[in-house]
């Protein structure tokens, strides 16, 4: 039993895994922060020095070694449906949710998030809100292509989120829970 949670960077999946794992008694995993401890860099360095193109090359290869685990909840990087065998491996290991905020909050909460500056690179030439806009509209319809269940993160609490995902899973996951 597997869950990937999906959706743009600071829409909550980091902050949700291990919350959402610990409910289903699962472990988790941040697959961003794999990826890097897997290659000895961050994001930002393999971008600099390898391109997007290599970086998505390593982090399919994380995925696809993950997707092979049982009893995980995956963080994936916002990009990773970018991919369509990924996308398609995604919904063939179990739930795949998509967490969803405005571009303004998204903004904010990279903002607020320290390491973000430092391991995550622009991925456009505009950066900051008008790349995040861009980037997700682009992405939208594979986010939607690959998601069972989409939940709005904006203004929930994270303890809100889990009791909005659990009846929303497949019953084999629900047994599995703790309250």
């Amino acid at each position: 039993m597997l869950i990937t949670l999906i959706g743009y960077r600071g829409t909550g999946k980091s902050t949700l895994a291990p919350r959402l794992a610990s409910r289903l008694n699962f472990t988790w995993v941040d697959a961003d922060v794999e990826l890097e401890n897997v290659n000895g860099r961050s994001i930002r360095e393999i971008f600099a020095t390898d391109g997007e193109p290599e970086f998505r090359r390593l982090e399919r290869e994380v995925l696809v070694q993950l997707l092979g685990r049982d009893r995980l909840v995956i963080a994936a990087g916002g990009g990773a449906i970018l991919n369509e065998a990924t996308r398609h491996d995604f919904r063939q290991a179990g739930p795949v949710i998509w967490l969803q905020a405005s571009v303004e909050t998204i903004g904010r909460r990279i903002l607020r998030d320290g390491t973000t500056a430092s391991h995550r690179p622009n991925l456009t030439n505009t950066g900051g809100i008008d790349e995040i806009r861009t980037l997700v509209t682009q992405r939208e319809p594979l986010y939607r292509e690959c998601a069972t269940i989409t939940v709005q993160s904006e203004g929930a609490s994270i303890e809100g989120l889990v009791q909005r995902i659990l009846p929303q899973l497949p019953p084999e996951y629900r047994q599995e829970h703790r309250t």
